[in-house]
C-alpha cells in the first residue's frame, strides 16, 4: 500500500505548481515516454478534430509522428476529408489519452502542410506495403468492394517490383502548431488536475482549472 501511495504521489506531482515544467512540450515529451514505456499499445494515437469552413466538426484518429517546439506532425491523404477542411480552415484540436496512467493532454493551433522534403524522408522510413498502400488506396472515396482495393495493390506490387517507391504528390504531413496545450491527470474523489498553457507573444503561461 505504501508503495502504490508513493508512485500515485510522484505522478500527480507532474502538475504540481511548485515543480511543474514550464515548456508544455518537453512536459508532453515525458509524458509520452511514460506512456512508452508502459507498454500502451499505440501511445502516439491521438484524436484529430477539424471542421470545414462552415463551422461543421469531425474527428478521427492519427498518430502523432514527431513533436517539438515547432508543434506536432501526422500524416495523411492530400485528398481526404480532414485534409480539405484544414486546407480550407486551418484551426484543428488534438487529444491524447492515455487511459491506463489516467493522463489526457488536449492540444489546440493552426495547422499547415509541413516542406514536402520532410514528407518525402518520412515516406521512405514507412513499411514498403504501407507506401504502396499510399498509393492504392483513393482514401474516403466510394469503391465498389475490397476486391478493387486488393487488385490495385498487387498491380502495384508488380509495377514496383525491385523500385524505389517515391512519396505519391497526393499524401504527405501536416504540423499543428499549438496555442493552447491542456494536461488533465487523473485523481481520487474526481478532484482531477487541469494545466492550461497558453502561448502569448512567444512566452507560455500556466494556469490551473477546476476538475
Amino acid at each position: 500500500m505504501e508503495d502504490s501511495e508513493k508512485n500515485s504521489t510522484s505522478v500527480s506531482d507532474d502538475l504540481d505548481e511548485t515543480t511543474v515544467e514550464r515548456d508544455p512540450i518537453s512536459l508532453f515529451g515525458r509524458w509520452f515516454q511514460d506512456a512508452t514505456q508502459a507498454g500502451i499499445p499505440l501511445p502516439d494515437a491521438a484524436t484529430l478534430a477539424t471542421a470545414t469552413i462552415e463551422g461543421r466538426p469531425s474527428a478521427r484518429m492519427v498518430l502523432i509522428k514527431t513533436f517539438s517546439e515547432q508543434g506536432f506532425v501526422f500524416f495523411t491523404n492530400y485528398r481526404s476529408p480532414k485534409a480539405k477542411d484544414l486546407d480550407s480552415n486551418p484551426f484543428a484540436a488534438l487529444v491524447s489519452y492515455w487511459p491506463q496512467l489516467e493522463r489526457q493532454v488536449r492540444i489546440e493551433g493552426t495547422v499547415g502542410r509541413i516542406p514536402p522534403q520532410e514528407s518525402d524522408q518520412y515516406f521512405q522510413t514507412r513499411p514498403r506495403d504501407s507506401q504502396i498502400g499510399a498509393l492504392a488506396s483513393p482514401q474516403s472515396d466510394v469503391i465498389e468492394s475490397r476486391k478493387v482495393l486488393e487488385t490495385r495493390f498487387a498491380e502495384l506490387e508488380e509495377i514496383y517490383r525491385n523500385r524505389p517507391i517515391e512519396r505519391p504528390a497526393h499524401w504527405g504531413g501536416y504540423c499543428l502548431k499549438p496555442s493552447r496545450i491542456e494536461f488533465w491527470k487523473g485523481r481520487p474523489g474526481r478532484l482531477h488536475d487541469r494545466l492550461l498553457y497558453e502561448q502569448h507573444q512567444g512566452e507560455w503561461t500556466i494556469k490551473r482549472l477546476a476538475p
